[in-house]
């Protein structure tokens, strides 16, 4: 793809509206890469993640989901670094309610004034008055959720959150945090390998919540040769586009994240807004069989069908 073709190429991925008021481009940017290893500290080259950060603008991007734990707030300050003052449509999501003690190592934390406190760092390291969604990192199983959403929409109700979001939960617990708090967003792992969260995705589009898929490109053995992805490749795809072209297809509210720190793999992430599945590369990718989809392993069949362009 040449660079003029690149210039806006998230475009192409459609539009969701965050709570039905807030528009963002439906394919995003995932900003956990741009920290250090075992998301710590600071990354190996700050102004190449910076780069990173401008050039997803530059593609049309105006979704960037960060968290305070990524960092911890490196991602946030960074984000702060690259782009503000912020363009008048970009949305920055970041999460709270999971402490970091040290590298790799993730404990949930969802005591109401901890909430608050993080909320109130958050808005300072990313130099906002209001943080348009802010999502509960981790329900916190020892704090009862009324307290965790409570305090998240008393924050909401003194205008320094928009929008409530969720991570990684069941569809019983969003059901159960919806009596609590309007959530508008609920952020799982799912890709072509893990679709252990199919049942929440069909209910959020049920109830047109936005469906963020964490870890998108999963392609693992997939991608292999003589592989699925392999199989389907074409000369205007890569495995990983197929696998981003899939879950944008896949339903109208999902919002794939894909980080990186690099800017020529953004370009190549994003780029797969571009690519049009058709309805035979669709049902192979969607037929994939793993031990974590329980696919129904029919993709072999549907290869002959599939254009290969």
């Amino acid at each position: 793809m040449t660079s003029e073709a690149q210039s806006r190429s998230a475009d192409t991925s459609g539009t969701f509206a965050l709570g039905g008021d807030l528009p963002v481009k439906r394919l995003g940017y995932g900003a956990m890469q741009i920290t250090g290893p075992g998301v710590w500290g600071d990354p190996k080259d700050p102004d190449e993640a910076v780069r990173v950060l401008r050039r997803a603008v530059e593609l049309g991007i105006t979704f960037i989901d960060t968290a305070d734990s990524y960092g911890p707030f490196v991602s946030e300050t960074l984000i702060r670094r690259a782009l503000h003052p912020y363009p008048d449509d970009l949305v920055i999501a970041t999460k709270a309610g999971l402490t970091r003690p040290g590298p790799g190592d993730w404990r949930p934390l969802g005591r109401p004034e901890y909430l608050r406190q993080q909320l109130e760092l958050s808005l300072r390291h990313l130099g906002l008055d209001r943080i348009d969604l802010y999502q509960l990192h981790r329900i916190d199983p020892k704090v009862p959720l009324a307290d965790q959403l409570g305090e998240l929409v008393s924050l909401q109700q003194e205008g320094k959150i928009r929008h409530i979001g969720l991570s990684e939960v069941s569809v019983a617990q969003l059901a159960k945090a919806r009596k609590v708090a309007d959530i508008v967003s609920v952020q799982n792992q799912y890709n072509l390998v893990n679709r252990s969260a199919e049942d929440v995705l069909d209910y959020a589009e049920a109830n047109n919540i936005a469906f963020i898929p964490w870890f998108p490109m999963a392609t693992g053995d997939l991608a292999r040769p003589g592989g699925p992805l392999d199989s389907l490749a074409r000369t205007d795809a890569t495995p990983s586009q197929l696998a981003l072209a899939w879950l944008l297809r896949r339903s109208p509210v999902t919002l794939p994240i894909p980080g990186t720190s690099s800017v020529a793999h953004l370009e190549e992430n994003t780029a797969a807004a571009t690519i049009t599945l058709t309805d035979d590369e669709f049902a192979a990718l969607s037929a994939v069989s793993t031990p974590a989809s329980g696919g129904t392993g029919g993709w072999r069949a549907l290869l002959p069908k599939v254009s290969r362009s």
